[in-house]
Formats: C-alpha cells, sequence, structure tokens
C-alpha cells in the first residue's frame, strides 16, 4: 500500500464518549488533539447534539447548514435560536462557538424526487428504502463541508450519521463514511478526520448523550428549539420537541424521548 494512502484508511472512530448496553451512563474516554471542527448543523436534533459535543471537545466550532429546498426548511430557521441559546446556557461553550454557514444547495431538490422535497406521501419505494431518502445528499453535504474547512483551515468535519434509525439510508452508514473519508483526503490532499459521534446509538442513547454533555439543560433546549418533523409541523409542543406526531422522524424522536426517560433502548423499528 502506497505510503500516503497508508494514514488515510486510519478510520478515526468516535470514543470520547461510549455507551455501554448494560449501563446507564456514558462514559467519557478522551478528547481529541485536533483542536477546530465543523458541524453539519441542520436545526434537527441529532445535529444538535453533535454541535454540543463538539463544543464540549474543540476550541474551534464552525457550523454549516444546507437549503436544498427541502419539505420541512422549518429546521433550518431552528439553527440560529440553537446556537445562541446553547451559548447563553452553557458559558463557557461561547468562545469555542465560530462562524455559521448556509449553503444554497437547491440543485439537490431540484433534481430530488422524494418526500423530503416534494409534497407526497411518505411510504416505503420499490428497493425498500423510504422515499425520505435524497440520494447523494449526505455525499454532497460532506464534500461541501470539506471544501469549506479546507480554506477555513478546520480538521475535523462532525455529523450526525447514524446505523440505528432503522432507515437503511446507505449515505448514513459507517463503511460509506470511512469510504468518504479516505476520498476526501486523496482528493484535496489533506488530513480531515469525519466524526460520527451517532454512529452506533439510537435515539434514548441521542436523548442520553445530551445529557451527559449538558445535564437537564442541554435535553431541554433539544426538546424545544431544535425540529425533526417532515412535514414541518411546528405547531405543537408535544413532551418530546415539536411536530405532527405521526412521520416516521416524529414517531422515532417521541419514542426515544421515552425510552430514555425510561432508561431504555429503542430496539425495533417505529
Amino acid at each position: 500500500m502506497p505510503a500516503h494512502v497508508a494514514p488515510l484508511l486510519a478510520w478515526r472512530t468516535w470514543r470520547s464518549a461510549t455507551w455501554h448496553p448494560h449501563s446507564r451512563s456514558i462514559t467519557v474516554i478522551r478528547k481529541d488533539a485536533k483542536r477546530s471542527a465543523l458541524v453539519l448543523f441542520s436545526g434537527g436534533q441529532d445535529s444538535a447534539t453533535c454541535l454540543a459535543w463538539a463544543l464540549d471537545r474543540y476550541d474551534t466550532v464552525e457550523t454549516i447548514g444546507f437549503d436544498y429546498g427541502q419539505r420541512h426548511r422549518v429546521e433550518l430557521e431552528c439553527r440560529e435560536g440553537f446556537r445562541q441559546a446553547v451559548v447563553r446556557a452553557f458559558p463557557a461553550w461561547a468562545d469555542r462557538l465560530g462562524d455559521d454557514h448556509t449553503i444554497d444547495l437547491s440543485l439537490l431538490g431540484a433534481i430530488s424526487d422524494t418526500a423530503m422535497t416534494r409534497e407526497i406521501e411518505i411510504e416505503a419505494t420499490a428497493n425498500g428504502l423510504p422515499n425520505t431518502f435524497v440520494p447523494g445528499r449526505n455525499l454532497m453535504f460532506m464534500t461541501i463541508a470539506a471544501a469549506i474547512a479546507y480554506r477555513r483551515g478546520l480538521q475535523v468535519l462532525v455529523g450526525g450519521m447514524c446505523e440505528t434509525d432503522f432507515s437503511g439510508y446507505p449515505d448514513c452508514r459507517d463503511d460509506t463514511m470511512k469510504a468518504l473519508q479516505v476520498a476526501l483526503n486523496l482528493g484535496m490532499d489533506t488530513r480531515f478526520a469525519l466524526e460520527t459521534p451517532l454512529m452506533w446509538l439510537d435515539k434514548a442513547d441521542t436523548w442520553r448523550l445530551a445529557h451527559e454533555l449538558g445535564g437537564d439543560a442541554l435535553v431541554e433546549l433539544v426538546r424545544v428549539e431544535t425540529h425533526t418533523c417532515y412535514l414541518g409541523e411546528r405547531a405543537e409542543l408535544h413532551s418530546w420537541g415539536f411536530g405532527c406526531g405521526e412521520c416516521p422522524a416524529c414517531r422515532l424522536r417521541k419514542r426515544g424521548y421515552e425510552a430514555y426517560l425510561a432508561g431504555e433502548k429503542v430496539t425495533e423499528p417505529v
């Protein structure tokens, strides 16, 4: 194997906090030596938790969001509110939170025929994936984020991709992120690290991680200030947050929150 390729294959698995299936706590193992990060921050629960994770870990943290014509673009409106609220609640993070970048990616919406970009019913497709899957979305997000990070001198890309939400999105898989890290580093001749703190966590674990990072205060911020509902419904505040309560994203968030309160795990599709 060429010497310049080998370091790129050393996948940086997240081990800052590990959830043990027979434990009700998350054990903090290490901090990271790299000190700056760019977080893919949509305004949803997962990316907000990743933002808090990065603020707890790195000296400089910037955020990036994408407007691709998503049906639930109200999530974009939640981004700045959460950014402001989190540094008010946690002043130690205020000096770490840097610039925000919002990218117009309307091209992705224009070429996508999905329930995330069209007013159509959410259902399974012939290949077994839900029609909420936007082909190429996370690949484009990470590539554009890498280009911004390259220009800004940021060393780590943080995303909320996860294999345990039962959707089966192929661009959320660990193997996909590993391959993408190699491709980005080869293509930009750099040493980015792609961190996916939620990759092996279910939704209950994600709530637990928020509590581990910031206690009840952070859990409440995530509950009230973030948005998950695919339909963009933000008129009613439930115990688990805003949403229609019926779409797959709302059902998963609700079930995860209830399992978190009960000290359980989410083990079946919703």
